[in-house]
């Protein structure tokens, strides 16, 4: 049986922000919560495939403490949720890298997600960070590593 409490899922969020010209504005690593939902996620697909993978991330700007019974950002910026621009597993972890381009996802940033869906779905994590303020030319890549063990 698929215990949560002795299964860990952990993990650490890169994020690096540029501006129109590529020079770094931001560049930060946090921690992040895999919610009970991304843990229900990661027993399933174990089972068997019936559930979509992990296929989009989403910023917003609320920064209340993510929680493990939390499903979605408290605040998502409109329009910012974005698919990734890639998915690599080695060894115990997997990584999601998504790019936010000019455009996508601007504001004073202050959490992020990733999801198994362009809308709704199932939230994997969640962190929340110090405030990113991400003009509407800067671009931001969020590298997101969770460690199974």
């Amino acid at each position: 049986m698929f215990n949560k409490e002795i299964t860990k899922a952990t993990g650490k969020v890169h994020v690096v922000v540029r501006d129109e010209n590529q020079n770094i504005k931001e560049d930060f690593l946090v921690d992040n919560l895999v919610v009970g939902s991304g843990l229900d996620f990661i027993a399933e697909r174990m089972k068997d495939a019936v559930t979509s993978v992990m296929s989009h991330m989403e910023v917003g700007t609320d920064n209340t403490a993510a929680s493990a019974g939390q499903t979605a950002l408290v605040a998502a910026v409109g329009a910012s949720r974005t698919g990734l621009t890639s998915s690599t597993v080695t060894g115990d972890a997997i990584a999601y890298v998504c790019t936010f381009g000019a455009g996508v996802g601007t504001g004073g940033l202050v959490e992020a997600g990733v999801f198994n869906a362009s809308s709704a779905g199932d939230m994997l994590c969640r962190t929340v960070f110090s405030v990113i303020n991400k003009g509407a030319l800067d671009s931001m890549t969020i590298t997101w590593t969770i460690t199974i063990s």
